[in-house]
């Protein structure tokens, strides 16, 4: 909660003229912008692009943030338009890097790692792979939930859905994602 008042704090800092005070709020959100926009355009270059835009847009209109939500919250709502704006002018390749290099990246991480001591990185490689096999609704809605640790309430909002709706697509999105790992990836689990 305290970051969240930090913000407010900075904001109020830019809102007064104080226009470099927003380079904070840029470096405390460039990953979490950056890696959200990969999620719609995976290629590093476009994604770099996008997230500058998506900066320079909350920039023009941070007047408009009330507060009522978390700065995360209300900077992924223009992610998601600026990313999809972007995809409508211009479709960018928008497929995910193939399984022969998450395959590489899996045996050189796992294969050679003396005791083991990579599980975790083996297991992310492993719940990267399986989110990728998701839909993008269904992915979107669990890296909100886990990974950018927005409430149901906030990811209703960024979806313009209802909760209920949020609630369900998560709840179903889990049991796709469990499903995927189980029935794909048990054995190389099970082989730790």
């Amino acid at each position: 909660m305290q970051q969240h008042t930090d913000d407010k704090e900075i904001i109020a800092l830019v809102l007064q003229g104080n226009h470099a005070a927003y380079a904070r709020l840029v470096d405390r959100y460039r990953n979490y912008v950056f890696a959200l926009v990969l999620r719609y355009v995976p290629q590093q270059e476009n994604a770099e692009e996008l997230a500058q835009d998506v900066f320079v847009k909350a920039y023009k209109v941070l007047a408009t943030y009330r507060g009522d939500c978390r700065f995360s919250t209300w900077l992924y709502t223009i992610v998601h338009t600026t990313c999809l704006s972007a995809l409508r002018r211009k479709p960018y390749n928008t497929t995910l890097p193939g399984d022969d290099v998450l395959t590489r990246l899996h045996e050189s991480v796992y294969h050679d790692a003396p005791g083991r001591q990579t599980d975790d990185k083996y297991r992310k490689i492993i719940l990267k792979q399986a989110m990728n096999e998701l839909t993008d609704a269904d992915a979107q809605v669990l890296e909100l939930y886990y990974m950018a640790m927005q409430s149901v309430e906030e990811i209703a909002r960024i979806t313009d859905n209802t909760t209920t709706n949020v609630k369900v697509r998560l709840y179903r999105a889990r049991g796709r994602l469990k499903e995927i790992i189980e029935t794909r990836y048990r054995a190389e689990l099970m082989n730790e």
